[in-house]
């Protein structure tokens, strides 16, 4: 099969990692690898905060990502989950994939420990360094506690394979700063599948998303028709997720996400690792009602 997109545009899967009693479920995964492959999804995330990577450990991580890569045999790029809050876990984990066919790497803030905005230049500096894997920066201030400035990206730009940034922050303000201070080539992806079209709009050029692992072909055609500048038509399939969007949040992602690709049969189970746990009662009906809305059950 033929790569469809540019890398780094259109609509990537932030992909889960299924489990069975708490342990990574490969067959699955070559499953999901499969059917994001057939709805024509522009590139796959593995393990990162949807992956569950902060639970996963380093070397389950890197075999998890290599056999996505296996799994997808060239037929849709793989960003790798390489995130941490110390610096030089990340810099292993990036080192350990540097043979591994991944097309980049998508970093995140380093979270818990509050870094300065120098600190957070130095981080990523470093990273890059260590690798000629283009780098996606992740910013994503409600889970890690600090917050990637515009200015600093603008800095981590200058570093020739710092190529992008998943924003999550759904502040749309965000996108002509850091086209200002980065400038119009560096890759803009919204992290928030809410004001993801939004942001396409403004010329970001597409969305890492959660909603993606259940309406893989509506996100995926979504995506085409905004990068194509159709937006009225892309906005009606926005409005038809648009509840799935906001309410897969409703508790700490994945929970909700692994809940609903496990009511669709995407998963034989919504397993997690602890401290995550299966989807409270009182939200399932909600995912339930917001599957059914998005013509998905």
């Amino acid at each position: 099969m033929i790569m469809r997109k540019p890398l780094f545009s259109g609509s990537i899967v932030a992909l889960i990692t299924p489990m069975k009693n708490g342990e990574i479920n490969f067959d699955e995964i070559q499953k999901l690898v499969e059917f994001h492959i057939s709805a024509g999804t522009h590139a796959i995330v593995s393990v990162g905060t949807t992956g569950e990577s902060t639970t996963l450990s380093i070397d389950e991580n890197v075999k998890v990502i290599r056999k996505t890569v296996e799994f997808a045999a060239g037929c849709i790029p793989i960003i790798a989950g390489t995130g941490s809050n110390a610096t030089s876990e990340a810099i292993v984990m990036t080192k350990l994939l540097s043979d591994s066919g991944v097309a980049g790497c998508l970093s995140v803030v380093p979270y818990y420990n509050k870094p300065t905005q120098e600190g957070m230049y130095q981080h990523y500096k470093a990273i890059a360094e260590c690798t000629d894997l283009p780098q996606i920066l992740y910013n994503v201030p409600s889970r890690t506690g600090s917050d990637l400035k515009p200015e600093t990206v603008g800095r981590l730009a200058d570093i020739p394979n710092i190529v992008a940034i998943k924003e999550a922050t759904g502040d749309l303000s965000r996108l002509p700063l850091i086209k200002q201070y980065a400038g119009e080539d560096f890759i803009f992806l919204s992290g928030d599948d809410s004001t993801g079209l939004e942001s396409m709009k403004l010329g970001g050029q597409g969305v890492i998303s959660v909603t993606n692992n259940l309406a893989a072909v509506d996100m995926a055609k979504m995506c085409e028709l905004a990068l194509a500048g159709q937006f009225e038509e892309a906005e009606k399939i926005n409005q038809r997720l648009m509840g799935l969007h906001t309410n897969l949040f409703v508790e700490g992602n994945p929970m909700p996400v692994k809940w609903a690709a496990y009511k669709m049969g995407l998963i034989s189970e919504p397993s997690l690792r602890l401290p995550l746990t299966v989807l409270s009662e009182q939200y399932q009906p909600l995912i339930t009602a917001q599957l059914e809305k998005a013509g998905l059950l």
